[in-house]
């Protein structure tokens, strides 16, 4: 009996829809990588190839300094995230189902479901009265923002992780007589590495790109790559500006792919 089951490759018009999306998509992203090797100053004016402006934008000292707050807020950020997710995975994943439930996947769900200026507006509105009153206004602000931002984030590979994992290997551990901490430290978090892994990643570019959060959220001179990117626009488009741009890119897709080649399944 011949194979029926449903796939949607094998219906009619779709690869060319998937195909003019991707073009859609990707298009713009390779004319701005294109144009940031362009050794003219005039945009949209092809003269040839340079690394002149690649070379430009690391000797600006204003986009040095964005680069710094961007990893600084990026990393921490994304440590604590991951932190906090995994805790949520773990609690959510090996406990006993209790009345509520639902209601955390909920709370911690709740970024991705909200519209992100929605969520920018209210941590400006409770952090800036926390800065009247403790007068301190550095970076530890937009960390712990971007922090809450990107929970949700890191929790869904940690979590997809521990449901994917083979209990009876905790259970036969105990049945050795193996403490829960035991457990936990030497084949739960080993087996759970990977998902962590993919999260602090998928966390840490996250924080990297954002641009609403951070906007609403920094104090002034406090400026992220991202933030610096759109002020530039605003005051002038140049082939440095591509450059920049392109460098973030690069970043993210490298992140991206170590995430990617980390969490993959091997046979």
């Amino acid at each position: 009996m011949a194979d029926r089951r449903f796939s949607v490759r094998h219906l009619p018009g779709v690869s060319g829809i998937a195909l003019i999306t991707f073009v859609v998509l990707y298009t713009p992203v390779l004319i701005l990588v294109i144009y940031a090797f362009n050794a003219g100053p005039v945009i949209g004016r092809w003269e040839g190839f340079s690394l002149r402006w690649f070379t430009a934008a690391l000797e600006n000292a204003a986009f040095r300094n964005a680069a710094r707050n961007s990893l600084i807020v990026a990393s921490v950020a994304g440590l604590v995230a991951t932190l906090c997710a995994t805790l949520a995975a773990l609690a959510t994943t090996r406990g006993r189902r209790f009345r509520g439930e639902g209601g955390i996947y909920l709370v911690l769900n709740q970024p991705l479901l909200v519209p992100e200026i929605v969520l920018a507006v209210a941590l400006m509105i409770l952090l800036a009265q926390i800065k009247q009153a403790t007068g301190y206004h550095g970076l530890g602000w937009l960390i712990i923002a971007h922090s809450t931002f990107c929970i949700p984030f890191a929790y869904m590979p940690i979590r997809a992780r521990l449901e994917g994992m083979d209990l009876t290997l905790e259970t036969a551990a105990m049945d050795l007589y193996a403490s829960r901490f035991y457990t936990f430290r030497r084949v739960t978090l080993p087996l759970m590495a990977p998902g962590v892994l993919a999260g602090f990643m998928l966390a840490f570019v996250i924080s990297l790109d954002n641009v609403v959060v951070s906007t609403f959220v920094k104090s002034p001179g406090q400026e992220t790559l991202p933030t610096y990117l759109m002020g530039e626009l605003r005051r002038n488009l140049s082939s440095e500006i591509y450059a920049i741009s392109a460098l973030l890119l690069f970043a993210s897709v490298a992140v991206v792919a170590a995430s990617w080649l980390i969490t993959r399944r091997k046979p």
